[in-house]
């Protein structure tokens, strides 16, 4: 197990600081230890007061756990002051770390001043040659440059000039700036750019001390440096896509919500591998079309095409039966994705669906087996639409289920130029529509034997 030593202070609201760091080390598989510079008095709303360690007590912290258990990285966060910054360093020098990530922690979200104004040129001469990264944001860098960082040329001056401090790589956090979220890596000659949504939410407390022990971590267990910033950087997008709302200023962002999401792919990926088996062992050949098949199932309260599960490259026809290329994964079809993603808009029990071959006797049998039909017609697709890769389906599922009144367990789509007919199978969960399918094609059967 990689072991990480935090450097930093205690947040008594639990949203960011030892508390966040702990919790992201965690959450990455590694041992979290921990030197203590300050316990804040603070909650969503903001800092309250703050007591210091003293630097003696906090460099004893450090002395302790580096002499004994040792370190893969040391992540720093609030220092305070120049006593403190100085034990670090003087620690740091005394126990070499080969991975050192400095946040350098100025301010709360609140504006509440968590670095003494001396101690900033202390932290730049002494602090960042021993870094192996540091992770400024915006306000940050302009404070540590002396210019405002609010331009792409102000951003690659700012990197240039806190690299040439010392650490091998800087990491400016762009989440101060509109638009959306773009990090840039620099390592003295390259600049590598992150890009990321922006979720609109203030719910955002912990987020620079998330990523950095993310970082940490990531590094610690041998990533490179852009891997480990990349997985950060998504992990963190998680922690806040799916925070909590919780008190009544800037919430915590959720980090166990990357570990609530590991969870929920692998139960959907044993769902739909339980129902296929079904499917493959119902010998539904006859109702894969000619493009093939997909078969899908959605996250809990899912966004995003990569919040659905599906079959990679499809499900193919083999014979009277089905074979598959490869296990489900997040975000392996788009097409099945966008059908799913509206339909749970519409209704978030609709989790999964599957396409199936289009015909008149296939409808026919549908509505024999009850099922409820509806359909849509791409002549009346609008024009901006038909130019957008993808759209059709978003705009048909969604024509079909505003037409139906809700959220049929059949659409049927009669295609168009240089598009295949197809039937959408929509159900709650994969067993709800391999039942469907199953249905469909005894049916099916019935009438051939019959014939």
């Amino acid at each position: 197990m990689r072991r990480i030593l935090i450097i930093a202070a205690s947040d008594s609201g639990g949203g960011a600081g030892i508390q966040a760091d702990i919790k992201a080390v965690t959450l990455y598989g590694c041992h979290a230890m921990t030197a203590i510079t300050a316990l804040t008095v603070q909650n969503t709303i903001g800092v309250e007061n703050v007591l210091p360690v003293a630097a003696s007590f906090v460099e004893d912290q450090i002395r302790a756990v580096l002499s004994d258990i040792g370190a893969d990285a040391v992540k720093t966060g609030m220092l305070l002051n120049t006593g403190i910054i100085r034990a670090v360093v003087q620690m740091l020098t005394r126990f070499p770390v080969p991975r050192v990530i400095v946040d350098p922690v100025m301010k709360a979200k609140s504006g509440h001043s968590l670095l003494d104004p001396a101690a900033v040129q202390c932290l730049k001469r002494e602090l960042f040659p021993c870094a192996f990264m540091v992770t400024p944001n915006l306000d940050e860098a302009a404070e540590l440059c002396g210019f405002a960082v609010d331009s792409d040329d102000a951003l690659r001056e700012a990197a240039r000039m806190i690299h040439a401090l010392g650490p091998r790589y800087v990491l400016l956090k762009g989440g101060h700036r509109r638009g959306d979220c773009c990090d840039v890596l620099y390592d003295g000659s390259v600049f590598t750019e992150f890009d990321g949504e922006r979720i609109d939410t203030k719910n955002t407390h912990g987020t620079g001390c998330t990523l950095a022990s993310a970082i940490a971590a990531g590094l610690a267990q041998g990533m490179d440096p852009c891997t480990a910033v990349r997985r950060a950087k998504e992990f963190v997008t998680t922690a806040i896509r799916c925070a909590a709302s919780l008190g009544a200023g800037h919430g915590p962002t959720n980090p166990f919500a990357n570990v609530q999401r590991d969870a929920q792919i692998m139960a959907c990926v044993r769902e739909l591998e339980a129902a296929y088996a079904q499917l493959e062992q119902a010998r539904i050949g006859t109702l894969i079309p000619e493009v093939q098949s997909n078969f899908g199932y959605a996250l809990a309260g899912a966004q995003t095409p990569d919040d659905v599960v599906a079959f990679p490259g499809r499900i193919v026809r083999l014979r009277d039966t089905i074979a598959r290329v490869a296990a489900p994964e997040p975000g392996a079809s788009r097409h099945i994705a966008k059908v799913i993603l509206t339909a749970h808009a519409a209704d978030p029990s609709i989790r999964s669906a599957m396409n199936i071959a289009f015909s008149d006797a296939l409808l026919r049998r549908c509505r024999d087996r009850g099922l409820r039909i509806a359909e849509f017609s791409r002549t009346d697709e609008p024009s901006d639409v038909q130019h957008i890769e993808g759209s059709t389906l978003e705009w048909g599922t969604r024509q079909a289920i505003d037409a139906f009144g809700g959220v049929p367990d059949i659409i049927a789509d009669r295609g168009g130029m240089g598009k295949e007919p197809m039937i959408r199978v929509l159900g709650t969960d994969p067993n709800d529509v391999a039942r469907k399918v199953i249905r469909i094609h005894e049916r099916q059967h019935r009438a051939q034997d019959r014939c």
